[in-house]
């Protein structure tokens, strides 16, 4: 196992301790530092960057942390660790503002469609914030769009893979001709290639519903962290700030 660097290392250490806090504290940990919809009432200022610590299971946390070891030493050692964890922290909230933008979209074309049809914000806010729904809101709204809905309001989102999106695009974008393999796929692809079809399949999954890689992610936020990854590489290589170190 080769050393790991120093910013690595921490960020997995508070992944973890983050994971087994709120595993022993239990719900009210989780609802407190998960990332919600802005308009509801469990949102809070401080989640678009505590959730990025959250992790609802054993494999999500694994997965997410062995992509950042696998991928971040390399960076970190190029960079330095200030610019890395800039880079990291910035992608993360990246993701949760993409991932709020598509919530938003989401959740207001539902909202449009019901005030459309005689039914009052206030009251349906109402009815959201008590963790409820109308029987008559599926009636209105096709299945799709009910649960794009529901979903966007009241699920929260947890879990390092918004930045963790980013740190592959880095990596791609520095070392290209690198050598990849999925886990479910053990054939070496370059990184130049395989990072884009993992951000391509993810936009997929959140634009079609259809989520190859199964329930519960989200795939907006993988593609918010990818491209924030994106427009940081860009801008830093184009000014030539891509090879300075900020220690």
């Amino acid at each position: 196992m080769r050393n790991m660097t120093e910013t690595v290392k921490q960020l997995i250490i508070i992944n973890i301790i983050f994971f087994i806090g709120t595993q022993l504290v239990g719900e009210v940990a989780f609802k407190f530092l998960s990332l919600y919809y802005p308009e509801s009432p469990d949102f809070r200022y401080w989640q678009p960057l505590s959730h990025m610590f959250m992790h609802g299971g054993v494999m999500h946390i694994f997965f997410n942390m062995f992509a950042l070891y696998s991928f971040g030493i390399a960076l970190e050692q190029y960079w330095g660790s200030k610019k890395f964890l800039f880079f990291y922290i910035s992608c993360g909230l990246g993701a949760a503002f993409v991932h709020v933008a598509s919530n938003y979209y989401f959740f207001h074309q539902g909202l449009e469609t019901l005030i459309a049809n005689g039914m009052s914000k206030s009251e349906i806010m109402t009815i959201l914030s008590q963790g409820k729904y109308d029987s008559r809101w599926a009636e209105i709204l096709s299945k799709s769009d009910f649960q794009s809905f529901i979903s966007s309001f009241a699920t929260p989102a947890v879990g390092a893979s918004g930045a963790v999106y980013g740190v592959l695009v880095a990596f791609a974008f520095m070392f290209p001709d690198a050598e990849l393999m999925m886990i479910f796929l053990p054939i070496p692809i370059k990184a130049k290639y395989f990072v884009p079809v993992i951000v391509g399949l993810d936009l997929f999954s959140g634009v079609t519903g259809f989520s190859i890689f199964g329930d519960g992610i989200a795939h907006f936020a993988h593609v918010g962290g990818a491209l924030f990854g994106f427009l940081m590489m860009w801008y830093w290589k184009k000014n030539q700030f891509q090879k300075n170190r900020w220690n």
